[in-house]
Parts: structure tokens; C-alpha cells; sequence
């Protein structure tokens, strides 16, 4: 799934120009840039893309709370029709409301690994698990267990070839790349159901 965010991010990220649907961090700091020298267009850019991406954020929680946060299908269904209704949206010529679409469901991507109304691993944003593959090294030098940084590396690791592979296709195909996610994050909800009803 992080692979998933880098991929419609890079998608994002090169359809505007250099402003991200899922990498709000990123956002933020064109936003204090975009304020500090009075370019308007770019804030109001950015505040939009915060206001779709954090309202996906609650639709994902909302459906996560609804449907059970152990049963993680019904907010990858989320995902997958909000990318779909943006991919639409932007083949139409509708790019302000395509976007949009397509911020919100990175925005409800966060809920998929929600405990307790809490997201336990972020899937839209690695600065966290960057600062974890230090910590755990950090750990393992100091005798802690010497293997435990590996999964924080992998989640950066897909976001970062997620990235690479959402610009290659977008580079050849356009926004339509955004059907390829559609249909990854479609099967990841088929697989996710198998194992709830499985266990």
C-alpha cells in the first residue's frame, strides 16, 4: 500500500506541477513558501489539496469505525472509488474535482491499518518510518533486536519505487495511470476480505 501512495503521489505530483495528493508534509511546506512570497494560486493550491486529502482521512476513519477496523476491504473499496471517480473526473477535463477525488483517497488509505481510532502504520507519509530505521539501528548497535529496522526500510522502499514507477506510467499514458492503482488497490480489498473471512 505504500507502494500504491508513491505511485498516484508521483501521478499528483507531475499532473500539478510539483504539488503532492498524498504527501502532505510536502504541502505544507510549499504553503509557508507560497505565503512568504504572496503567490496566491499556490496556497489556495495547497490548502485545497489539505482540505480533500484530510476529508478523506475522516471518510476512511468513518468507514473503518462502521465496518470494523480488523476487516480492512471496505476502506480499500473507499480508496479504490474515489481513485476511480478521479480518473474519470480527470479524462473528462474535470482536473480540479479529479484531484481532488484523488487526495482524498490517499487521504482514507491511512484508515487501513487503524486501531482504536488510531492509524498504526502510515502508509501516505515515511518521515516517521525513516525516523524508525534510525531508532532501530540505533537499538541494534546498542544490543536490541538487529533486524528490526528492515520493515520501516521497506515501507519507504515501496513508496520511493511506487514513486518511480507512478511517474514511468504517467509519463506514458497520462492520468489514466491512475487505473492501474485502481485495480491494485481493488485486489488488495479481495485479499483482505479472503483473510477476514478466513480467520
Amino acid at each position: 500500500m505504500s507502494g500504491v501512495a508513491g505511485y498516484v503521489d508521483a501521478i499528483g505530483f507531475l499532473k500539478l506541477g510539483g504539488f503532492f495528493v498524498s504527501f502532505m508534509s510536502g504541502n505544507s511546506t510549499r504553503l509557508g513558501v507560497a505565503l512568504a512570497t504572496a503567490h496566491w494560486t499556490a496556497a489556495l493550491t495547497v490548502l485545497g489539496l489539505v482540505a480533500a486529502f484530510v476529508a478523506g482521512v475522516v471518510l476512511g476513519a468513518l468507514t473503518a469505525r462502521a465496518l470494523g477496523e480488523t476487516r480492512r476491504s471496505p476502506v480499500l473499496v473507499l480508496e479504490a472509488m474515489l481513485l476511480a471517480i478521479g480518473a474519470i473526473l480527470l479524462a473528462l477535463g474535470h482536473d480540479r474535482a479529479g484531484i481532488a477525488a484523488v487526495a482524498m483517497a490517499m487521504g482514507a488509505e491511512n484508515a487501513v491499518f487503524q486501531r482504536n481510532g488510531d492509524v498504526t502504520v502510515g502508509l501516505t507519509y515515511m518521515t516517521g518510518a525513516l525516523v524508525k530505521v534510525g531508532q532501530r539501528i540505533a537499538g541494534a548497535i546498542v544490543g536490541g533486536e538487529p533486524r528490526d529496522w528492515w520493515r520501516y526500510a521497506l515501507l519507504w522502499t515501496g513508496l520511493a519505487c511506487g514513486g518511480a514507477l507512478g511517474a514511468l506510467t504517467y509519463l506514458a499514458v497520462a492520468a489514466a495511470a491512475l487505473w492501474i492503482a485502481v485495480a491494485i488497490v481493488l485486489g488488495g480489498a479481495l485479499w483482505a476480505e479472503r483473510r477476514y473471512r478466513s480467520v
